[in-house]
């Protein structure tokens, strides 16, 4: 058990050690790119940092890339597709190495991350943190460009912003006593507090239009599946209830900062639908199974095993991750990535609302 204990500790976790470099100077009226979050947004940040929440090897990366990026994918995770929706170039990580220009964006993700600094402390950049690297960067702008077309960019930029799935999974992951002290409702308080007083802070250095997701039902991740008694193919019910008081108190919160902050525009995209609807409808979105992961070991695949780099060397390994929901066991694949990322941009109100992405980036 412990060892699935840590295992699980870094659900949703992804990196990447791709290098770019920005070739060309950007249109005068781009809209930039600016990244905050997760494993689900993290294009390398965690190559940077001493940490075991990495994906740099062999088969991550295997489709699109051809060789391991460090997302925990076999390709693009969703920040990549929505800058090529976007017309950017793929945004690079903030620690990456080398001289940015920061003109297109930047992205601060970092696998593992939580909105709480407890949350994997130690071994991920966490939200408040990824927030003063964005101060940082706002003050290299405003010497660079001038202090108004410095303004005029962050103005017109997108932030966009996955967190919460670390904070609600350590609980059950760490010998971690919060939850136990505190109500559901307590604890998502305290992520929901410390997210939003994040997007204040941008706000004030003049972020108004963000891009959001709610949580996924977190215990339908082959990883999570192996914690139910029997093997039944279950999902973990605990974490998934957990993770729907947080999307209940994330809408919530958005409606009360469109009313406090004046110009502030959301797309929230509701990655609980449509996580839901590939779970319970494959075929239907050209997966032909969602409950076992393409890489891992054990029931479902759901031993984080993929790579053999993480204590447990023995994997396996499917012949088409295009046929899977699941990469490895709590990442999804390339395909997949590419279909949330196609709701967020163009999805309607029942998907994405009360603007989409697309909507924000014409703004």
């Amino acid at each position: 058990m412990a060892s699935l204990r840590f295992f699980v500790c870094f659900f949703l976790l992804c990196a990447s050690s791709l290098t770019l470099v920005y070739s060309r100077s950007p249109p005068k009226n781009h809209v930039a790119l600016f990244i905050f979050g997760d494993s689900l947004f993290d294009p390398g940040n965690n190559n940077y940092i001493k940490t075991i929440a990495r994906a740099n090897y062999w088969p991550y990366g295997e489709t699109f890339f051809k060789y391991p990026t460090g997302r925990f994918s076999d390709g693009r995770i969703i920040p990549d597709f929505i800058a090529e929706f976007a017309n950017l170039p793929l945004i690079p990580p903030y620690l990456q190495p080398g001289n940015h220009q920061f003109t297109y964006g930047i992205n601060f993700a970092s696998a593992g991350a939580g909105a709480l600094a407890e949350s994997n402390q130690g071994l991920v950049i966490d939200l408040k943190t990824q927030l003063s690297y964005f101060k940082n960067v706002t003050k290299l702008l405003g010497q660079k460009l001038g202090d108004a077309e410095a303004k005029t960019l962050f103005s017109k930029a997108v932030y966009l912003i996955n967190i919460g799935a670390n904070d609600y999974m350590s609980p059950f992951t760490t010998n971690s006593s919060v939850l136990q002290s505190l109500s559901r409702e307590e604890y998502v308080g305290m992520v929901i507090g410390n997210l939003t007083d994040t997007i204040k802070e941008i706000y004030k250095k003049g972020g108004r239009k963000f891009g959001l997701l709610n949580l996924g039902p977190l215990g339908c991740a082959p990883m999570m599946k192996v914690f139910v008694p029997g093997n039944t193919g279950s999902c973990f019910e605990e974490a998934t209830e957990l993770a729907k008081v947080h999307n209940a108190a994330l809408s919530k919160a958005l409606l009360e900062l469109k009313i406090e902050l004046e110009g502030f525009k959301y797309a929230k995209h509701d990655f609980n639908i449509s996580s839901s609807e590939r779970l319970n409808n494959p075929e239907k979105y050209g997966f032909k199974e969602a409950g076992i992961a393409c890489c891992g070991s054990g029931p479902y695949r759901g031993i984080f095993s993929c790579g053999g780099k993480r204590g447990v060397t023995e994997y396996e390994l499917c012949a088409d991750p295009s046929e899977y929901l699941f990469f490895d066991s709590s990442h999804i694949t390339d395909k997949a990535n590419k279909q949330i990322a196609e709701l967020m941009w163009r999805g309607t109100p029942n998907t994405t609302g009360p603007y989409n992405l697309e909507a924000l980036f014409e703004a």
